[in-house]
């Protein structure tokens, strides 16, 4: 089925000002992003999507392509939306919203949320990975909990599955998932997405995807093993990402 990537890029961002054009190993942020998403070949085409010409025109210097979007728009999902209906874009079956912070996503995390929809099972798609029950305490870090056959049941920065004994903890901790940054929806679907209303539980735990569910919306999630890193949101974060990035190769003495 034809794949086609959108990564969200805003220049108006609270907590990191400018955070697409911040340098990640010497290069701007969305330039990185841009780069990892097109080196995974997981889709026919990657393109980013932005509201103003400055972040356009350094992913289109890089080598890459870019789109301008309105500067309405209160979410990612939204943005992808409005590229997916243009006509350029309206022949692909597969639509990616790879977020635009997320320079380490893992091939594994896009490869998957798109084999939910390809597969026919789902009409969306996402990813999440092992973890453990330390990020249960951390509402940075968003939980996914499925049915035994792979659809989310429910999304939240609150611990879940919620541990009620200790003496129950073996059975908590193969269920403990953190939800990573990716999407993937037939065209339809994402377009019922976004001309619904925001759901009360959207606007209470601060994430969109609980519209989708609220709705009925079937979202099949991919499970990948443990991750490094995740989205930049902080100043600690690009801190963070930049030490990764430098980082040298340590060779194993023998």
């Amino acid at each position: 089925m034809s794949t086609l990537i959108v990564i969200p890029a805003r220049l108006g961002a609270t907590r990191l000002p400018r955070k697409p054009l911040r340098l990640l190993g010497g290069a701007p942020l969305i330039v990185r992003v841009w780069e990892r998403c097109a080196a995974m070949q997981a889709a026919d085409r990657v393109v980013v999507a932005t509201d103003v010409e400055e972040i356009a025109a350094v992913v289109r210097a890089a080598g890459g392509e870019a789109v301008i979007t309105s500067d309405q728009h209160v979410s990612g999902t939204d943005r992808v939306a409005e590229v997916a209906s243009h006509p350029d874009f309206a022949a692909y079956e597969v639509i990616v919203n790879y977020q635009g912070d997320e320079p380490y996503l893992s091939a594994d995390a896009v490869r998957g949320a798109i084999a939910q929809v390809t597969s026919g099972r789902f009409p969306l798609g996402t990813a999440a990975a092992e973890s453990t029950p330390t990020i249960l305490d951390d509402p940075a870090n968003v939980k996914v909990v499925t049915d035994d056959h792979g659809r989310a049941l429910y999304f939240s920065r609150a611990p879940i599955p919620f541990l009620r004994d200790a003496a129950d903890a073996a059975h908590q901790r193969p269920l403990v998932r953190q939800h990573l940054g990716i999407y993937a929806y037939r065209p339809d679907a994402l377009r019922r997405w976004v001309a619904l209303p925001p759901h009360p539980l959207e606007l209470t735990e601060r994430l969109e995807q609980l519209r989708a569910l609220a709705d009925g919306l079937a979202m099949g999630v991919a499970f990948v093993g443990p991750v490094e890193g995740g989205g930049i949101d902080t100043e600690e974060d690009l801190a963070r990402a930049n030490d990764r990035w430098t980082a040298p190769t340590v060779t194993p003495s023998r």
